[in-house]
Formats: structure tokens, C-alpha cells, sequence
């Protein structure tokens, strides 16, 4: 192997590698068998939950998760976890969490879409009573309620579709029923993300900045609340216990200041590992939050978020940067990021979730089948016909062929892209395009063979000449499959996310690992000569000659069939 080479090969080397690793493994595994597997010190107790357990599930075998949680009962199972001891600490539910853990690291790498896999159903209903409420109640305001609930409706579905989005559910069916309903389909989730996906959905996140009472512990005691105000209550939590604090706090929020002005929010832990989550506001919301912060410094702030109190700091000094954190209550890091995402794409009305069921795969099973049957078909197709036209040249390119699957599944696997029929049908169009590109390569070395020139001479000539008209051809084409990934939904993006990974793994495989594998085999001196199969000699066909008869003939069909 020739030492220039040497850094080419480990790039390729660490690819394949990686891509294997994002693949492992391919299927979930059972719930319950990875919480048998992964115990550690186990004893009477543990054998008792799963044997209980074992009896559930012959009883009601789709309940997997619902029968272990069941067996565990009031049982800590956390001595039988030891490695998630630190990351427990904080959690309100332990077990459920060590359950949630062991069952997203069971998954498997390969999400299958709603097509192949089926998933769960919401059906969900925007809350009208609340939703008229609160626009009536605008002085001057003429409501007219079948306008507001169409518009209502039509946020939400936006909104949701941008939080299933955050919340890294790809190929999610969201779409109104009816006046007031939304469906929602979701492929297949565990536990974990059902309950957060669910969480998410529903969350109004309604956030008002209140000024506290400057008296407020001395109205609690006396029980005479001042108009225009009214008791809120904050939860804290401390040594492990939950204290509910009641403040007094004005029943608008201060100069309007709402979620409405939030420009952006994200959440972190601090050095203490307590989550926060920081938001900024837009220019206008920023100019407001600075006016109240300036005029009330020494005042609590109240940071009220769907009608609870977060937080309520004291104005310390005026704050004209726009910010402000979210803190204290029973928040883990999980609750803070799905908080920073319902705070950047918040409700007008609530809703309210009125039905859960599982759905079935969209597609037939034997349509399913058919499907997955013909790319492998295709795929053997063109490795066989690489294989007996260019015989030697072709187990090169089938052996990158197969480097260009791998690490295409290998990358599809760490963005979490969801697998459908589509996405399937553009790995296989991608693969095409792949033998394509080695087309190019090996006629244009056949040429320059037959020019006369040495194998070694032949070969680099053959890579050099076509690289641009192998870019020109991809590039294009990436253009458009990028544009069907942004702008896309549902199945179109699947398949412009499966095509755009395709055609830059497939440029990688062909320009790169086949151009390798000839410079190794010719320093090994294995490779003595290039034979080919050669259908048509000689051509000469005149194609430009027919270029203006083809111009207008496609001219015509464009503007018949617009």
C-alpha cells in the first residue's frame, strides 16, 4: 500500500467503521429481556418482579411495558441499575426513568415510518370555550368564533408540526379532522417518547412575566386580596421534598410582556447540575422587559408559565439585553428541553388529547413485501450486470457498491432518519446513480486504452476527464432532492433526505474507494491488464444533429400538457 494513500484509507476505513456502529443494532430489542439482561445484583425481589412479570405478559403480551411497571409496583429497582445512580437524583420517579433508559438503548438504530411500521394515533381538540374566553375579553372586540377557531386551528397544526419536528419525529402524519380536531400519527415510540411526545402536544405554554405584591406575605396571612390581583403557587423542591408556596401576583402580566415576544429558548444544566432554560425576547419584547425591570428593581418578577409560577426572582437591577431563566420547580434536563421547545412554538388555545390508539402500517403487508422485494432485486440487477460487462473493473465497483450502502445506511442511522417505502426507493434510485458515475469512469478508461496508453496511465486519465462531468450530473440532481428535504413533508421528504445522503456517499464511493482499489491492486502488480465487454464498437452517433428537432418536440409536450 503506498504511503500517500495511507490517510485515504483510514478515512475510508474509519467511515465503514462508524457506519457499522450506527447500525448496532438493527431491531429493538424486548423491553423486558433488556431489564433481565442489564440487572445487576439480583435477589429474592427481583426474581419475584420477574416472574410476575412473565405471568402478565402470557396474559396481555402487548403490554410490555405497562406489565413491568406493573410487576416492579413500589419496588426500588435502582440497586439492581447502578450505573444510572448519579442521573437518578433528581428524578421524581426513578424506576420509570431506569425503564425509560434501558428502553431507549434497546432500540434499534433502523426507524421504520408509519407506512412500514404502523405507530400511534392522537386525536386531539382545540379547546373553543377557553379559546373564545380569552378574545372576547379584548376591549372592543367583536368575536366572530368560526373565523377564530379556523385560524386557531390552523396555528395549531403549525405549531404542533414544528414541535414533532424539535422533537426528532420524522415523518409524522399531522392534519386537521373536522372543525376544532387534529389527527396526529407518529411512527413507532417507546415509552419514553410516547409520554413526551404526549406532554408536548398538549402544552398551551402560555408564559406571562407578573409583578408579586410587595406585600404579599402579609395578604396570605390576612386573607384581604387587593383587587387585581390574585394567588398563584410555586413548586419547589428540596431535599427531595415538595413545598408549595403561594405568592400573590397581578392577574395580567406587566406591559403585555407574554411568550408571544420570545425570539428563541434552549435549555442547560448549571454547574451545580440544576436545568435551566434561557430565553430571549424580540426587540419590541425586550424594550418592554427592560421598562419593567428598570421601574421595579427590588420587586419580584414572577416567571408564570400555563397559569403555575416557575419562579420568582428578585429584580436585582434593570436587565435591557432581552433575557431571562427559567428555574426552580420540579424540572429534570429532559422537562427543561421539551419546555424550550413548546416556549418557541407556543398554542393560542389548549388542547386537549380525546383519543390514543395504535395504527397499523399504512401499506399492506404484501405491498410492503413487493416493495422491498424489488430494490433488492434492483440492487442485484445492476452488482450482476457491473459484474459480467466489466468483469474485473465490476467487482471493484460492487465492492464499492457495497462501502456506498453501508455507509449511507450508517449516516441515515445518526440522523435518526426515519425509514418509509419512498426513503427505501431513493436509496435505490441513489445506488443507481452510483454505477452510473463508474459507467463514466471505466468507457472513458476503455478509450484511453484503446489511445494507447499504459493501464496505469489509463486509469488516472479515465478519473481525471470525467470528474467534472460526474459533479456537473450529482450536482444537479442534488439540487433538487435538497429542495424536496427543506421543502417537502411526509414521504416527499423522505425520499429527498434518502436521495441527498445517496448522492454524496455515492460521489465519496466513486470517485474515491474505486480509484483506491485500482492504485492498490496496481502496486501490487495484481492487476495486469482491464479487460470489458463491448456490445456496441466504434460508435458514431451524430447526436447534436437531432438537438433542435428535440428542443421544439420538448417545448411542444411541456406546453400541451401545462
Amino acid at each position: 500500500m503506498s504511503r500517500r494513500h495511507l490517510w485515504k484509507w483510514v478515512l475510508v476505513a474509519v467511515l465503514v467503521a462508524f457506519s457499522l456502529y450506527q447500525m448496532y443494532p438493527p431491531k429493538s430489542r424486548p423491553l423486558g429481556q433488556e431489564f433481565i439482561r442489564r440487572a445487576v445484583n439480583k435477589d429474592e425481589t427481583f426474581a419475584q418482579i420477574v416472574q410476575k412479570f412473565r405471568e402478565l405478559q402470557a396474559q396481555s403480551p402487548d403490554r410490555e411495558s405497562q406489565n413491568l411497571i406493573e410487576a416492579i409496583g413500589t419496588n426500588d429497582i435502582s440497586k439492581y441499575f447502578p450505573k444510572y445512580a448519579d442521573a437518578i437524583k433528581r428524578e421524581r420517579d426513578p424506576n420509570r426513568y431506569i425503564l425509560h433508559r434501558i428502553q431507549q438503548e434497546s432500540l434499534g438504530k433502523f426507524k421504520l415510518g408509519l407506512d412500514l411500521q404502523g405507530g400511534i394515533s392522537f386525536v386531539v381538540a382545540i379547546d373553543t370555550n377557553t379559546l373564545f374566553t380569552i378574545h372576547s375579553n379584548a376591549p372592543g372586540a367583536y368575536v366572530d368564533l368560526a373565523d377564530l377557531q379556523q385560524r386557531a386551528l390552523s396555528q395549531a397544526v403549525e405549531v404542533i408540526r414544528r414541535r414533532v419536528d424539535r422533537f426528532g419525529v420524522a415523518e409524522p402524519i399531522i392534519q386537521p379532522v373536522g372543525a376544532n380536531q387534529i389527527l396526529v400519527q407518529l411512527p413507532g415510540l417507546s415509552e419514553a417518547e410516547k409520554e413526551s411526545a404526549m406532554r408536548q402536544i398538549q402544552r398551551a405554554a402560555f408564559l406571562e412575566l407578573r409583578l408579586v405584591h410587595t406585600n404579599s406575605a402579609h395578604i396570605l396571612e390576612t386573607g384581604d386580596l387587593p383587587p387585581g390581583y390574585e394567588i398563584l403557587y410555586e413548586e419547589r423542591y428540596k431535599d427531595g421534598k415538595k413545598e408549595i408556596i403561594p405568592h400573590v401576583v397581578k392577574k395580567q402580566p406587566e406591559r403585555g410582556l407574554t411568550g408571544k415576544y420570545i425570539k428563541s429558548a434552549h435549555a442547560y444544566t448549571d454547574q451545580f447540575g440544576n436545568p435551566r432554560v434561557v430565553f430571549s425576547l424580540n426587540s419590541e419584547g425586550a424594550r418592554l422587559f427592560a421598562e419593567v425591570t428598570t421601574e421595579n428593581v427590588g420587586r419580584q418578577l414572577a416567571i408564570v408559565l400555563d397559569g403555575v409560577i416557575f419562579s420568582a426572582p428578585v429584580i436585582r437591577e434593570p436587565i435591557v439585553d432581552g433575557t431571562g431563566e427559567i428555574s426552580g420547580g420540579a424540572m429534570d434536563i429532559r422537562e427543561a428541553i421539551e419546555l424550550a421547545n413548546v416556549l418557541m412554538n407556543p398554542l393560542q388555545a389548549p388542547l386537549k388529547i380525546i383519543e390514543i390508539r395504535e395504527v397499523d402500517p399504512t401499506l399492506g403487508k404484501d405491498t410492503i413485501q413487493s416493495g422491498i422485494r424489488a430494490a433488492i432485486i434492483g440492487t442485484i440487477a445492476v452488482s450482476a450486470f457491473m459484474l459480467v460487462y466489466y468483469l474485473t473493473a465490476g467487482v471493484i465497483a460492487n465492492v464499492a457498491l457495497l462501502l456506498n450502502i453501508i455507509i449511507m445506511l450508517g449516516i441515515m442511522c445518526y440522523f435518526r432518519t426515519t425509514f418509509t417505502l419512498p426513503g427505501i426507493a431513493g436509496i435505490v434510485l441513489t445506488i443507481g446513480m452510483a454505477v452510473d458515475a463508474n459507467v463514466l469512469i471505466y468507457e472513458r478508461i476503455r478509450e484511453e486504452l484503446a489511445s494507447g496508453k499504459s493501464l496505469r496511465g489509463a486509469i488516472q486519465a479515465g478519473y481525471e476527464k470525467v470528474l467534472g462531468t460526474i459533479l456537473d450530473a450529482n450536482i444537479t440532481t442534488l439540487i433538487t432532492s435538497i429542495l424536496l428535504m427543506i421543502k417537502g413533508t411526509g414521504p416527499v421528504k423522505g425520499f429527498g433526505v434518502a436521495l441527498t445522503i445517496g448522492i454524496l456517499v455515492s460521489i465519496f464511493t466513486a470517485l474515491l474507494v474505486t480509484r483506491l482499489i485500482f492504485e492498490l491492486l496496481l502496486d501490487k502488480g495484481w492487476l495486469k491488464s482491464l479487460k470489458m465487454l463491448e456490445i456496441i464498437r466504434n460508435p458514431n452517433i451524430d447526436f447534436l444533429r437531432w438537438a433542435r428537432p428535440c428542443i421544439i418536440g420538448s417545448i411542444a409536450i411541456i406546453l400541451l400538457t401545462n
